[in-house]
């Protein structure tokens, strides 16, 4: 142990350790090119592991992608997935016929519970100017009960996520965006209904922190029993309680007082994850997430009987035309244009 507040600190790599009820967090930053006429990028291929292409090669992954960066139709059971993208577009596609095109801010909420089939690509829409994409994939697990939910996504807007902002003795600002959880009275949008989340009473926190150089924000107090971890993934150091934090570093914090964090010479880039924890078993293999072996074997033998749904588009790396912006179309046909 650090001291009192703090338990653990551990530099930053492509995937990053949560505790529960929060899986994983991965983080994708990628510069891409211009893009070409298909959407992906007007660049050569060549030497790249296509379909498998996790190394960052010019500053850039096509991940599971062969023409478009991305992940092509892939099944998921029993867990949720939240999306922030912060920079660059999503294209999103699943197995129930739903779709969407978000970005600059938006943030995807999707369940899995009993299965879908979905598909991530990344557009490149600009086709005379560099595309960089940069957002977090945050999975968040569902307790037993809810392993089978009814397969569900919701968007929460750039617009409609609020932004407290807070200064410090000294002038300087803090802005926090809640993505999740409650800030200052300021509550988040609600999350996917059957979330961990969904329930107050589990404290569940998603928070991104921009502080200007030299600001001090005070992170508040929640209940002993909340996991509560910070990362720090863009700018020079921090200071937490006497002990300097350096960029590209988590933090794992006593949740049950509150924590002043120092800011050094360059604006900081923080993620705050929290939530109490689900205290079940956890047996993950691939893309399902549940409570025993058994299980998993479960999902993989209904994945091969039914597809989830099948898929109805006509490629598994499905994209949206060119010309479209930000929307949702929901497997209910409700739409949503921005």
């Amino acid at each position: 142990m650090y001291n009192k507040l703090i338990t653990n600190i551990k530099p930053l790599g492509f995937t990053w350790e949560t505790k529960d009820p929060f899986l994983f967090c991965v983080h994708h930053l990628d510069n891409y090119p211009k893009g070409n006429d298909q959407l992906g990028p007007d660049a050569l291929l060549e030497g790249r592991n296509l379909g498998q292409d996790f190394t960052t090669k010019d500053g850039w992954r096509m991940y599971h992608g062969e023409t478009i960066p991305g992940f092509p139709a892939h099944p998921h059971r029993g867990f949720e997935t939240v999306t922030v993208v912060l920079n660059g577009f999503v294209d999103h596609s699943d197995s129930h016929g739903a779709a969407g095109r978000y970005g600059n801010g938006d943030v995807q909420w999707m369940t899995a519970g009993s299965g879908l089939q979905h598909s991530e690509m990344f557009p490149l829409l600009d086709k005379n100017n560099p595309n960089q994409l940069e957002l977090f994939q945050i999975w968040l697990n569902l307790p037993k009960a809810k392993k089978f939910a009814q397969a569900y996504f919701s968007m929460l807007w750039a617009e409609n996520i609020p932004v407290v902002k807070v200064k410090d003795k000294n002038g300087k600002q803090t802005e926090v965006t809640v993505i999740a959880g409650k800030v200052a009275e300021v509550s988040a949008p609600n999350p996917a209904p059957d979330s961990w989340a969904n329930d107050p009473a589990n404290e569940v926190g998603i928070w991104l922190i921009r502080m200007e150089a030299n600001a001090q924000w005070t992170i508040p107090a929640a209940s002993l029993e909340v996991n509560r971890s910070l990362y720090f993934y863009r700018g020079s150091s921090i200071n937490i309680t006497g002990i300097r934090i350096e960029n590209y570093h988590s933090v794992d914090l006593l949740a049950d007082q509150e924590v002043i964090i120092e800011n050094g010479d360059k604006d900081a880039y923080l993620l705050l994850l929290q939530g109490q924890p689900i205290n079940e078993q956890v047996v993950q293999h691939g893309p399902f997430v549940m409570n025993s072996a058994a299980e998993i074997q479960d999902a993989f033998n209904d994945y091969r009987k039914t597809q989830f749904g099948g898929w109805p588009w006509s490629r598994f790396d499905n994209v949206h035309s060119l010309k479209m912006g930000r929307f949702a179309k929901y497997s209910d046909g409700r739409e949503e244009i921005k």
